[in-house]
C-alpha cells in the first residue's frame, strides 16, 4: 500500500514571485492525486517542494506520519519521474533499472529478480538489451517509471511525464500508468496542464491558480459542479458569459442575445447583480427553425442563432451558432447521429435547462 501524505500550508517564494501560497493537501495511500493548472500556477513547485528538490519557505510535509520538511531528497525514499526521461545513455534498459537497486546495494540475485519483474510490469522483457537511443519516446518513458519504482517508493511523484510523446503513444501510456497504478497500489502525485489527461487518470484533482489551490474534487464534481469562477472557466468546455440576473414573473434569469434564460441559481443572487453564467455545450437541445422567419419572441426562453461550423468529432458533432444579439457564437454538442441533418448555414433555436446554468457571483 502507498504512503499517506500531508501538505500544510506550503509557501515559497523566488525573489518576489510567490510560487506557492498557503498550499495545503491531504493523499491517502493509493490515492491518484493529479495537481492541474495553466503554466506558472505553482504545481510543479508544490511537486518539487514534496520531492525536497526545493526548500519550503513555510509549511510542513508529512509522509507516513515522518516530518519530512528539511529531509533531504535522497533520504525520503520516493519516486520521481520527470517530462525528460533523464536515462543513462551509456546504460541498457535492464542496467538503468538496475542502477537504482545497486545503489542501494542490493544483492545481484536480488536486482536480477527485481529488474526482470519491472520489465514484465512495463512490458519491456524483450527491450532488456537495448540503449536509450535504440527506444521509442514511449518505451523510454517505461524504462524510467520501471527504474522510479524499482526501489519500491511509498510515493511516486510525476511531473508531466507524458507531454513529450505523440497523442496516441500517451493515451497508450496513460491507460497504462493507471493500470500500474492500482496494481501496485501506488500513492501518486501528477502533474499535468492536460485537463484530458487529469479527468482520465486521477481519483482526485487539485485544480491551481497563482500558487494557490483553486479547488479540489473528483473528475466529476470538477466537471459538473465547480465551486468558483476560475474551475468553471478552465476545466472543460463551455459557454461563458457576463449577464445579469433579472426577475421575470417572479422567477430568475439571464440575458444572453435577446433571449433571457431562466435559471436555478447554485447560491443566493440578488436581482440586478452582474453575474458569470456558465453552460456545458452538451447540456442543451436544438431544434431546426423552418421557416427561418420564425421570429424569436415565440419562444423567449430559447436562444435563436444560425450554425456557423460543424465539427465532426466522431461520436461527438460540435456546432458553433450565432445566437440573435450575442457577439461571441456559442457551442452546443450533440451526439452525431442526431446532428446529421443539420449544416452551416441553417437556422436552430437552442434550449438550455436552468439547472444546467451555473451562476457565479
Amino acid at each position: 500500500m502507498g504512503a499517506n501524505l500531508q501538505v500544510r500550508a506550503l509557501s515559497k517564494a523566488f525573489d518576489n514571485t510567490v510560487a506557492v501560497d498557503d498550499v495545503s493537501l491531504d493523499v491517502s495511500p493509493g490515492e491518484f492525486l493529479s495537481l492541474l493548472g495553466p503554466s506558472g500556477c505553482g504545481k510543479t513547485t508544490t511537486l518539487r517542494l514534496i520531492a525536497g528538490l526545493e526548500r519550503a519557505d513555510d509549511g510542513e510535509i508529512v509522509i507516513d506520519g515522518r516530518e519530512v520538511t528539511n529531509v533531504p531528497p535522497q533520504r525520503r525514499m520516493l519516486g520521481m519521474v520527470f517530462q525528460q526521461y533523464a536515462l543513462f545513455p551509456n546504460l541498457t534498459a535492464y542496467e538503468n533499472i538496475a542502477f537504482a537497486l545497486r545503489v542501494r546495494r542490493q544483492s545481484k540475485s536480488e536486482v536480477a529478480r527485481r529488474v526482470g519483474e519491472l520489465l514484465a510490469v512495463v512490458h519491456l522483457e524483450d527491450a532488456a538489451g537495448r540503449y536509450p537511443h535504440q527506444l521509442s519516446g514511449g518505451m523510454q518513458q517505461r524504462v524510467a517509471l520501471a527504474r522510479a519504482l524499482a526501489a519500491e517508493p511509498p510515493l511516486l511523484l510525476l511531473d508531466e511525464p507524458l507531454s513529450a510523446l505523440d497523442a496516441a503513444i500517451r493515451d497508450e501510456l496513460r491507460t497504462e500508468l493507471r493500470r500500474l497504478q492500482r496494481q501496485l497500489e501506488l500513492t501518486v502525485i501528477y502533474v499535468t496542464h492536460d485537463q484530458a489527461e487529469a479527468m482520465a487518470i486521477s481519483d482526485r484533482i487539485v485544480v491551481m491558480d497563482r500558487g494557490t489551490v483553486n479547488q479540489i474534487g473528483s473528475p466529476q464534481e470538477l466537471y459538473d459542479r465547480p465551486a468558483t469562477r476560475f474551475s468553471a472557466s478552465f476545466i472543460g468546455a463551455s459557454n461563458r458569459r457576463l449577464t445579469t440576473v433579472e426577475l421575470v414573473d417572479g422567477e430568475p434569469t439571464i440575458s444572453w442575445g435577446t433571449a433571457r434564460l431562466p435559471v436555478t441559481p447554485n447560491g443566493a443572487v440578488n436581482p440586478g447583480s452582474t453575474v458569470l453564467a456558465v453552460w456545458r455545450p452538451e447540456a442543451a437541445a436544438v431544434s431546426a427553425l423552418l421557416p427561418e422567419s420564425a421570429v424569436t419572441a415565440a419562444m423567449p426562453s430559447a436562444l435563436r442563432g444560425r450554425i456557423e461550423l460543424v465539427t465532426f468529432l466522431g461520436p461527438i458533432t460540435r456546432l458553433d451558432v450565432r445566437v440573435d444579439g450575442d457577439d461571441e457564437p456559442v457551442l452546443v454538442d450533440l451526439v452525431s447521429a442526431a446532428a446529421a441533418h443539420l449544416e452551416a448555414g441553417q437556422v436552430i433555436t437552442v434550449t438550455v435547462p436552468p439547472d444546467a446554468i451555473r451562476i457565479y457571483t
